[in-house]
């Protein structure tokens, strides 16, 4: 379901759709493209259209398995940062990364389940937030990085 098909639908189920929307934006950009293509580096961080896809993996893990389920990036085998979530290890291929991505969103969707926008949430580092915040932090991420990944993409194919 898009986020057209919920205009008066409830919050949880607008911010589902779009959240839901962008995750399949973010892993679309990949189709059709060679393993050379997604790991081009076409700007001068190490910003590639794989990479992009293994930084949003990490940051939804970040946000509902650490902030909402309340275990650390060190337990979730996590690096410790987002510039280190970029970067792309010899295995790690289209298949692999896009299958780490959709656990990613399936463990996302089960620690949300049930539990309403206001909840407060205590397991980020900075500090208590509600799951409506998460779910606002999560679609602006994943809306950030389509752009990029749409620019990147478009690279890709003209050269």
């Amino acid at each position: 379901m898009g986020a057209f098909d919920v205009p008066l639908g409830d919050a949880r189920a607008q911010l589902d759709a779009f959240v839901e929307e962008y995750r399949h934006a973010v892993v679309g950009v990949l189709e059709g493209l060679s393993e050379e293509q997604v790991r081009r580096r076409l700007v001068s961080s190490a910003t590639t259209l794989l990479g992009l896809v293994k930084h949003v993996t990490w940051m939804q893990r970040v946000w509902f398995e650490e902030c909402v389920g309340g275990t650390s990036r060190v337990e979730l085998g996590l690096v410790g940062s987002p510039e280190e979530s970029f970067r792309l290890d010899d295995g790690d291929t289209v298949a692999s990364v896009v299958a780490g991505f959709r656990e990613a969103c399936v463990t996302a969707r089960a620690k949300v389940a049930g539990l309403g926008l206001d909840v407060v949430v205590t397991g980020h580092r900075s500090g208590p937030r509600t799951v409506h915040w998460v779910y606002l932090q999560v679609l602006r991420e994943l809306a950030h990085h389509c752009g990029h990944a749409d620019i990147l993409r478009e690279q890709v194919l003209a050269s």
